[in-house]
C-alpha cells in the first residue's frame, strides 16, 4: 500500500487529485466520484500540458480542488514526466492515484463491453505493454489502488470516502470496508481487523441466505460475547487514534474488516462501528465490498 506523502504548506493553492492507472480499471469512475464531490475536472490531459493549464485555472483562485485524469498512451508522452510531477509537488498540495487491476479482470471487463484498448492490438500484448509506460506514474503515486474487486459504485464510494468535502474544520474522512480473505486483502487499508473467529452465520440454514446488513444476520454476530468485547476493544482502539491522527494532519483513515467470505460477519461488524463513528464529527462511508 502507497503512503500519503505529507501536504505542501501552500494552504491557498488548489488541491489537485491526479487519476492515473491501467485502461480498464475505473479511471472514468474514479473521476466522475471527483467530479460529484466538487472538484473541477479534465480527464486526458498529457502531463507536459498541466503546468499550463493549472496556471490558467488559478489565476483567478476561484477553482480550488481539481481533478485530472491522465494516461500516457504515446511514448512521447513519457518524456520527462518525473521533472513535471516534481515541479507540480513545489507549487501544489498534489496527490496521485494509480488504478490498477488484475489482468484477468480487465479482460473480462474488454469482453464484456467489447470496446477495444485505447492501444489496440491483441488485448494480452497491450495490457503488458501500458504496464511498462505507466511504470513512472505507478512509482510516483501516493496511492496504488487494485479495483479488482470493486464495481463502478464501490469505487465511486472509496473515492468520494477519501476526497468528498469535510463537514467541519478538523474533520478526517473515514472509510470502512468490510471484505473476503479469500477474494484478497484490500491494498488501501490503514488499520485492519479480522473477524474470521467469530461464529460464521454462513453455518446456520436460515441465515445462509442473507446479508450482514440485515437484523437476523447483525443481532446473530453482534450478540455473541466475544464479538461485544472484540467491538470495545476496535471502538477504544479508534476512538484513541482518529484524534491522534488528525493532530498529525492526516485527513483519511481507511478501515478493513475480514471474515472469510465478506458476507455476513464483516459487514455486520463494519455497520456497527459505522454507527459508532457516525456520532463524531468525521464525514464517513461504509462499503461492503463482497458482499453479495
Amino acid at each position: 500500500m502507497k503512503r500519503r506523502r505529507a501536504p505542501s504548506t501552500h494552504n491557498t493553492l488548489p488541491d489537485i487529485v491526479i487519476i492515473t492507472g491501467l485502461s480498464g480499471s475505473g479511471k472514468t469512475v474514479a473521476l466522475r466520484a471527483l467530479e460529484d464531490a466538487g472538484f473541477f475536472c479534465v480527464d486526458n490531459l498529457p502531463v507536459t500540458l498541466i503546468n499550463s493549464f493549472l496556471a490558467r485555472l488559478s489565476r483567478n483562485g476561484e477553482i480550488k480542488r481539481i481533478g485530472i485524469g491522465i494516461d500516457i498512451r504515446e511514448k512521447s508522452f513519457l518524456s520527462g514526466v518525473s521533472d513535471v510531477l516534481k515541479n507540480l509537488r513545489k507549487k501544489y498540495r498534489v496527490e496521485i492515484v494509480f488504478l490498477e487491476s488484475e489482468e484477468e479482470v480487465l479482460l473480462r471487463r474488454y469482453r464484456e463491453t467489447r470496446r477495444p484498448h485505447p492501444l489496440r492490438g491483441k488485448i494480452e500484448n497491450v495490457i503488458k505493454i501500458e504496464k511498462e509506460r505507466l511504470t513512472p506514474l505507478r512509482d510516483a503515486a501516493d496511492r496504488v489502488v487494485d479495483t479488482s474487486p470493486f464495481t463502478p459504485h464501490q469505487l465511486r464510494d472509496y473515492v468520494t470516502s477519501i476526497y468528498g468535502f469535510k463537514k467541519g474544520k478538523g474533520a478526517m474522512t473515514v472509510g470502512i470496508i468490510s471484505f473476503g480473505y479469500k477474494f484478497g486483502t484490500p491494498q488501501n487499508i490503514d488499520l485492519l481487523f479480522d473477524v474470521r473467529f467469530l461464529p460464521n452465520p454462513n453455518f446456520v440454514p436460515e441465515l445462509k441466505p442473507l446479508r450482514g446488513t440485515e437484523k437476523k444476520v447483525s443481532d446473530y454476530v453482534l450478540k455473541k460475547p466475544d464479538a461485544k468485547a472484540y467491538l470495545k476493544k476496535i471502538k477504544d482502539i479508534i476512538d484513541f487514534l482518529i484524534p491522534l491522527y488528525i493532530k498529525e494532519g492526516r485527513t483519511y483513515l481507511t478501515i478493513g474488516i475480514g471474515c472469510t467470505g465478506g458476507n455476513h460477519r464483516s459487514p455486520a461488524i463494519a455497520e456497527a462501528l459505522g454507527r459508532h463513528l457516525k456520532k463524531s464529527s468525521l464525514d464517513l462511508s461504509v462499503v461492503h465490498r463482497d458482499m453479495r
